[in-house]
């Protein structure tokens, strides 16, 4: 019974999702939608930057960081100029539902084929980012039938132009209030994978939770655990929606935060449904977008005042962003929205300065750590706080993963590439107490 039981627990929680994660993702209006898409969003981003914020100390004072070390500011501007360069966005939402809005249905059909068309331009040249979805309409009594219609066209439109689905492809469903609205999402994958024999599965979801009723359910349960069964296993992500969360709890505009306290109750209640169970959590965005007060006309160009106060402006929301990504990041939380391409230089920047300023301290712990149980093996005594051992290990698994740390670093820890790769303590101590057996 015992056996029973405990395989029935590792089938519920499979342990920490592999494979990587992005630290973002992009929302656009499926209208805006071309193959080169995040190409543009990372040449804006880098205008951005060099307008606003060309020097690293410049970059440090709009983000409330004025007496940050030099050499951590030079690291930071240095590694986000390079992301912008080479891989500017990770994740890309093509969306039907806010960032789109309420369109004819002759629009829709048509800019759900034409978005589908662009999907297969750019798997073609290689210009998608590593992730990319849809966002549709949510299966409310008014707008399912348009959801699903949607989900059907770009999909059937996308596998007659490019034969194959973007890897890591996912649909995200906004809105949920009951298990239904999920269940019915995952019926409709099931029957276009047959149609468009494509594989069991290939059609990734996500679900958006910014409804109480997807947090509490009505008899006081938490209701993330049916939401994520009523998918059938398709669920590969949770992205937690703060503005629609808090208007629903009665919060007013002015108060509606990303870290409002009402919405660290319901991430942190996110968490714990989450926790070990494969599947990751994405925060929501902030807001308040980088974008100057003026802009210049044919033959007025801007004054000193004008162009002081546009600076500012941006300043003021690098600031806030950075701040909304930093408490998500300390939160445990390392994904989140961005809805403006100069968002990208914050999101970089918080995460590069999240880690490159905690590496020293994380090294020293880890390096310990790992030789206190390495004398353990060695003596032949039982090591019990692999729980530490893999909180530790954890801050270099994320920063390897979106590019924050290189192997160079971790590898000052004193483990070597392959045990880094293993990504769990346990397997690294068991991996060094087989090898010390061997040599005895």
């Amino acid at each position: 019974m015992l056996n029973r039981a405990n395989r029935e627990a590792s089938r519920r929680w499979t342990g920490e999702p592999r494979g990587r994660q992005p630290v973002h993702v992009v929302y656009g209006g499926a209208h805006l939608f071309r193959a080169d898409t995040p190409r543009r969003l990372g040449n804006l981003a880098l205008a951005a930057l060099n307008s606003y914020a060309p020097e690293p100390q410049t970059l440090a004072a709009a983000l409330g960081l004025a007496a940050a070390d030099t050499a951590l500011m030079e690291a930071v501007h240095a590694r986000v100029v390079a992301k912008l360069r080479d891989e500017p966005v990770e994740d890309y939402r093509i969306d039907f539902e806010d960032g789109y809005g309420e369109r004819s249905d002759a629009d829709e059909d048509g800019h759900a084929e034409s978005a589908a068309r662009e999907v297969a331009r750019g798997l073609a040249a290689g210009t998608l980012p590593p992730f990319i979805g849809i966002r549709i309409k949510p299966m409310t009594p008014e707008r399912f039938v348009r959801g699903l219609r949607t989900l059907d066209l770009f999909l059937t439109t996308l596998i007659r132009e490019s034969g194959a689905l973007p890897s890591r492809f996912v649909v995200t469903l906004p809105k949920i209030l009951i298990p239904g609205h999920v269940s019915a999402v995952a019926r409709a994958c099931d029957a276009l994978e047959r149609a468009l024999r494509l594989p069991a599965g290939a059609i990734g979801l996500e679900l958006m939770l910014e409804t109480p009723q997807a947090i509490i359910g009505e008899h006081g349960e938490v209701a993330i655990p049916s939401l994520i069964a009523a998918a059938a296993g398709r669920v590969r992500s949770v992205h937690f929606g703060p503005y629609d969360y808090t208007a629903l709890c009665g919060i007013t505009a002015a108060w509606q935060r990303l870290h409002h306290p009402a919405c660290d109750f319901a991430r942190h209640v996110i968490q714990i449904a989450l926790a070990q169970s494969g599947v990751r959590l994405s925060d929501g965005p902030t807001n308040l977008m980088p974008v100057p007060r003026h802009k210049p006309s044919p033959g007025s160009p801007l004054t000193a005042v004008q162009q002081d106060d546009n600076r500012a402006a941006v300043h003021e929301a690098w600031s806030q962003h950075f701040g909304d990504v930093s408490h998500s990041l300390r939160g445990g939380i390392f994904q989140g929205w961005d809805l403006h391409p100069a968002q990208l230089v914050t999101r970089y920047a918080a995460l590069y300065a999240f880690f490159l300023s905690a590496r020293g301290a994380a090294t020293t712990r880890l390096r310990r750590f790992v030789e206190q149980a390495t004398q353990a093996t060695m003596s032949g005594n039982v090591f019990d706080d692999a729980a530490t051992g893999q909180g530790l290990l954890n801050f270099f698994v994320r920063g390897l993963d979106c590019g924050a740390l290189t192997i160079a670093m971790a590898e000052e820890t004193g483990l070597t590439t392959d045990e880094l790769r293993t990504k769990s303590f346990l397997a690294i101590f068991e991996g060094r107490r087989a090898a010390s057996h061997s040599e005895n």
